[in-house]
């Protein structure tokens, strides 16, 4: 499992969809929103690793970290609706997924509140960032749809992270967010 873990992940991190975001037109605000997180690689790692992260404090951080996340990306998005811009929110996602992978790669244990906080502070700029990407969608479907795929993300971090606690080890676990560390390397170098 570990081997194909550590093979399939590269070529994961480093594949680009071969599509932009759905047209809210022709795909509908919900569907745009759904696909919108899983689309960005940025996206993608950081939502994972929310959900190792949380696996790995275990306790009421699994849920806490999760729902942190969220709730803060949900006001990023209303403020982003509301225009009121937040400085370096791209640079800020790219932070996000070296942070994050860091603290997943060296198990660190925080106080929940602290935990929360910094999930949460990831979490507005990934909304604000979804909310500047909205084009032409209904913005209640549209929080709807990128909402449920992030909460998705979440929990395959929290399944991939407790399964890879149980069965392969903490030295395993941590090794899937040094992998996100890894790949946010590679986003940052790539530009």
């Amino acid at each position: 499992m570990r081997r194909l873990v550590l093979t399939l992940f590269p070529a994961l991190v480093a594949a680009g969809p071969a599509f932009a975001h759905l047209d809210p037109g022709a795909h509908g605000s919900f569907a745009a929103g759904l696909s919108h997180p899983v689309f960005g690689a940025d996206h993608i790692l950081a939502m994972v690793a929310v959900g190792l992260w949380a696996a790995s404090l275990g306790g009421r951080a699994f849920v806490a970290l999760p729902l942190g996340f969220v709730g803060a990306m949900a006001l990023g998005f209303v403020v982003s609706l509301g225009g009121l811009p937040l400085p370096m929110v791209e640079p800020m996602i790219l932070v996000s997924v070296l942070v994050l992978g860091v603290l997943v790669a060296t198990a660190v244990r925080l106080p929940l509140s602290a935990a929360v906080a910094i999930t949460a502070a990831m979490g507005l700029f990934h909304g604000h960032a979804h909310g500047a990407e909205i084009g032409g969608a209904a913005a209640l479907s549209y929080l709807a749809g990128f909402v449920t795929a992030t909460a998705a993300l979440h929990a395959l971090g929290a399944a991939a992270g407790w399964a890879l606690g149980r069965f392969g080890g903490a030295l395993v676990a941590r090794g899937a967010g040094a992998a996100v560390a890894i790949g946010g390397s590679a986003l940052v170098m790539a530009g």
